[in-house]
């Protein structure tokens, strides 16, 4: 983005970036009525499931980004009232919304590109609990979950003779 030698004023640029997000709300939104409409004809499928659903959130990503860019100039502030039905006000509960509905649809690709998402989920995962389950937040091949649950099976029930196999399927 273009820097500012004085960033209490508002350069031509800068209003480039209203203008801008305008047309990039104004095209999203006919976006999503086109794809939503191309979506029932092809068998009332899910938006998401839309071949080219990724698309739509890049333009999402670039509306957030561009309304993040117009809130941190506060000199294009009268501007954006000017321009916004609502101003800077309605500008933020927009952009609020956008940026919400791009966190709940973002790809697991654009949540790599945020190092901040990775230490999210990081954290998420080391907070789990792994004394009850060692395997929780983990995947288990077949073999391990079979092991795992005749060992439970045997603490529950240590009367009960268990027939174990080999892979061959023989007796062991």
């Amino acid at each position: 983005m273009v820097q500012d030698k004085n960033p209490d004023i508002a350069t031509k640029e800068d209003l480039w970036y209203i203008e801008n997000y305008l047309i990039l709300r104004d095209y999203y939104d006919m976006t999503i009525s086109r794809i939503a409409a191309r979506c029932i004809r092809m068998g009332n499928i899910a938006l998401e499931e839309y071949p080219f659903y990724p698309y739509i959130l890049d333009v999402l990503e670039e509306i957030c980004e561009t309304g993040e860019y117009i809130l941190s100039k506060k000199p294009l502030y009268p501007y954006v009232e000017k321009k916004i039905a609502g101003g800077v006000k309605a500008l933020e509960e927009n952009l609020a919304l956008y940026q919400q509905e791009l966190e709940n649809n973002s790809s697991p690709e654009m949540i790599k590109q945020d190092p901040q998402e990775l230490n999210k989920v990081k954290e998420i995962m080391s907070n789990v609990d792994k004394s009850v389950d060692p395997t929780a937040g983990a995947g288990m091949n077949i073999d391990d979950l079979m092991t795992k649950l005749l060992q439970e099976s045997k603490k529950e029930n240590p009367d009960v003779v268990y027939d174990t196999f080999d892979e061959t399927g023989d007796k062991k």
